[in-house]
């Protein structure tokens, strides 16, 4: 990737960068959002500070959208579900109940930031209680939390998943689509694979999906999973697009 230096005689844009915003995607697959993600970071911009911005857009979507006093906000092991952890950290903050599943083994998390914000989020305790969903039979602790949140956040797993959805995440995403309640997911459906809209065996039906930077080309494909599709801002810069 060039240096790109700004104009003044440009409005602070140099022709090469200029001609490369017109060219920008519209939508993006998993992989091409996989190496912004990494362009994105040798542009100076950590990825837990991409995590942070995700998962507080998704608090700020519940927050300024409904109506919830309580909300259950259910993560994953990978970075969905790092942001998950984020918005559970704002939506508490905001004065929310929150309680926080945590579906698998925290030992297993699998990136340092998903796991930076699991430390975290395990030293706080105002408006927040969390559990831990390890396998099937614990799946029916859920039942009791779902009937006392308003909301669902679902942050189980986004545009990493590979492969059939298997248990206790099966029986999660079967919970979550008899709670009657309202759903807000994460990048995408649990289940639903972005870039292609195939559903995993099963998925979770959102009513709201925040995705983040741009629009995946497979959610407008999965729209009876995906619900009203909310692209957000996360401080992804034009330059982390050059090339893809």
């Amino acid at each position: 990737m060039g240096e790109v230096t700004p104009s003044p005689r440009m409005g602070g844009v140099t022709p090469p960068l200029r001609t490369a915003i017109k060219q920008m995607l519209k939508t993006i697959t998993s992989e091409q959002m996989s190496m912004i993600d990494a362009n994105t970071e040798k542009l100076g911009i950590p990825r837990l500070v991409l995590m942070e911005n995700a998962g507080a857009a998704v608090a700020r979507y519940v927050i300024q959208n409904t109506t919830a006093k309580s909300v259950c906000v259910i993560a994953g092991p990978g970075n969905n579900g790092g942001d998950a952890f984020v918005a559970a950290r704002h939506l508490s903050l905001h004065g929310i109940f929150v309680c926080l599943v945590f579906a698998g083994a925290p030992e297993k998390i699998r990136t340092p930031e998903a796991s930076a914000n699991w430390q975290i989020i395990k030293n706080l305790r105002n408006n927040l209680e969390i559990s831990v969903i390890t396998d099937v039979q614990s799946v029916n602790d859920l039942d009791d939390i779902i009937r006392k949140s308003d909301v669902i956040v679902d942050g189980m797993f986004g545009t990493g998943l590979k492969g059939d959805l298997r248990e206790p995440y099966l029986s999660i995403v079967k919970r979550i689509n008899d709670s009657g309640r309202q759903v807000i997911a994460v990048d995408a459906p649990t289940g639903v694979n972005p870039t292609t809209g195939e559903v995993h065996g099963t998925a979770v039906k959102a009513h709201v999906t925040v995705t983040f930077h741009k629009m995946k080309t497979g959610l407008s494909k999965a729209g009876k999973f995906c619900g009203k599709i909310t692209v957000e801002n996360i401080g992804i810069p034009y330059e982390a697009e050059i090339g893809i």
